[in-house]
């Protein structure tokens, strides 16, 4: 990939992504999952990704949040280029700046709620206290429970509490109500605009549910590998609020 000159982001933007492409290669089959995608994502901004599957919504994240690179294009973090950086370097950005949230928990069932979040903060520079994490989404009773004393909502919110804890820079959620009934899904996003709204973490979620899209300040449709549109909101509505 070809290096570029540094480009200074507006104020309060944490990441910037410039024609990102991506192409996947099986044998002589190839596809094209990004075709040229621009994006600014902002500190306590909460966005929203739209779009069938084979979008390419989860390639981006995936990009963004440094478990890909792109074939061509420029992702910055906070003014330096993730696209110019080793793997090494990759991994860092991973550990201290991005949480993940995605469709399926994760979680080890034989450590408690606070014993999963806390595999988080031993290694995070700056970390919040498992109790604290766990608290801000709503399951401050549940620290002593193994994953098969939770519900799946739960579990999901502990998921989201470990994401969190090391306070990164971006949450980055794929799916994160699409194995949960509507009602679950709404405690799960209540808890993801808790953080959002708490910290002050710049949140992009993916999400098939149009429904959910009105608790972000930008929604992104994707079709084909590109956004075919944006959508600004005047006003977000409040996670409890939502109904599919």
């Amino acid at each position: 990939m070809q290096g570029s000159e540094a480009i200074e982001p507006r104020p309060g933007v944490v990441l910037r992504a410039v024609g990102l492409t991506k192409v996947y290669r099986t044998g002589e089959v190839e596809v094209q999952a990004l075709r040229g995608v621009d994006l600014e994502l902002s500190a306590g901004e909460l966005i929203v990704l739209l779009g069938p599957s084979g979008s390419g919504k989860s390639t981006l994240l995936n990009i963004l949040g440094g478990l890909d690179s792109p074939t061509s294009g420029h992702v910055w973090f906070d003014g330096t280029e993730l696209t110019l950086r080793n793997e090494t370097a990759l991994t860092e950005y991973r550990r201290h700046h991005v949480g993940f949230v995605f469709q399926f928990y994760n979680l080890i069932p034989s450590l408690t709620a606070k014993e999963n979040v806390a595999l988080v903060t031993e290694i995070a520079t700056a970390p919040m206290k498992p109790e604290d994490a766990l608290a801000l989404v709503g399951l401050g009773e549940r620290l002593n429970h193994f994953p098969a004393q939770l519900s799946g909502g739960e579990q999901q919110r502990v998921a989201i509490a470990r994401a969190i804890a090391k306070r990164p820079a971006i949450l980055l959620c794929d799916e994160p109500t699409g194995a949960l009934d509507s009602q679950t899904g709404v405690l799960v996003l209540e808890a993801i605009e808790a953080v959002n709204r708490e910290l002050g973490t710049a949140t992009a979620l993916i999400t098939h549910n149009a429904g959910i899209a009105d608790m972000a300040e930008r929604v992104l449709r994707f079709g084909d590998g590109r956004i075919v549109e944006t959508r600004v909101h005047a006003a977000r509505r409040a996670a409890r609020e939502l109904s599919w």
